[in-house]
Parts: C-alpha cells; sequence; structure tokens
C-alpha cells in the first residue's frame, strides 16, 4: 500500500516551478500516485482593491488563457502521467485547500523560497497552505536562480 495514493503540485508557472518536476515525479512514482496539478491566479481587483475604473475581464482572461498554455508545457514535461491540471482564479491558498479537498488528494506540493525581507512575503504562500491543509504537504526549498551575466 503506498503512503500517497493522489498528489497536488500547485504551482507559481515562473521559471523557478521547473524545479519542483524531478521530485514530484520522484514522489509520485514511488507511491504510484494519481498526480493533479494546479495553477491559482488571484484575481486583477484583489491587486487594485477593486477600485479601477475599467473592465479587468479581457485581461483576466488573458492571464488565464496563458496560465493555462503554460501549464499545458509543463505537463509536457513531466516523465509522469498527469490525472488533471486546472487554472484557478482566487485567493491562493483558499483555491489549493479547495482543489486538495475537492480531488480527495493526500499530498500537497508546493515550491518554497526561505527568502528574507519583502521576499518573504512569496514564501507565506507555503505557510499558508501548510496551515490550511487537511492532508501532508511538502514544501520543496527552491533555489534562486542565479545570473551568470
Amino acid at each position: 500500500m503506498s503512503t500517497y495514493n493522489k498528489i497536488l503540485l500547485a504551482l507559481d508557472l515562473s521559471s523557478e516551478s521547473d524545479q519542483l518536476r524531478e521530485k514530484t515525479c520522484e514522489i509520485a512514482k514511488s507511491n504510484k500516485a494519481e498526480l493533479h496539478l494546479l495553477h491559482v491566479i488571484e484575481p486583477l481587483s484583489f491587486a487594485y482593491g477593486g477600485d479601477v475604473p475599467m473592465d479587468l475581464t479581457s485581461i483576466q482572461e488573458q492571464l488565464n488563457d496563458h496560465a493555462k498554455d503554460k501549464l499545458a508545457k509543463f505537463c509536457n514535461q513531466l516523465d509522469y502521467p498527469v490525472a488533471s491540471q486546472q487554472v484557478s482564479i482566487g485567493q491562493t491558498e483558499t483555491e489549493i485547500h479547495r482543489i486538495a479537498d475537492n480531488e480527495n488528494v493526500d499530498l500537497i506540493i508546493v515550491g518554497s523560497h526561505g527568502r528574507h525581507g519583502i521576499a518573504l512575503l512569496l514564501g507565506s504562500t507555503a505557510n499558508g497552505v501548510l496551515h490550511g491543509a487537511n492532508c501532508d504537504v511538502l514544501a520543496v526549498r527552491i533555489q534562486e536562480e542565479q545570473n551568470n551575466g
């Protein structure tokens, strides 16, 4: 019997997301687990507090379409079958918890930057996922990309 039957990989789709690929596949393979991928887009109204005097619908749709394309490319590069890939719009931690509960996953994998100062906010997603999850959470340390310039 495997430890994990259903795994949810929550991605921000940055170039650093590639660092999660190998570890996620290794865990999924060793558990013969069903793998689900998720990317959450926060609504533009969140970023602007809802005080933008224009319709952001078409921009939000473009962001959604772009995310779906990037997620599909990520899936194509995985050395493991993907049961589902979803792009969701909402508050990141809430959406990760909702999808994890809906799919009955027993492991959520997220990237963690472990940064300091203002960049610490980027790592708060992993912390938020950890504290509200109804299953195990694995925060994989993301190494900052080095500029060779």
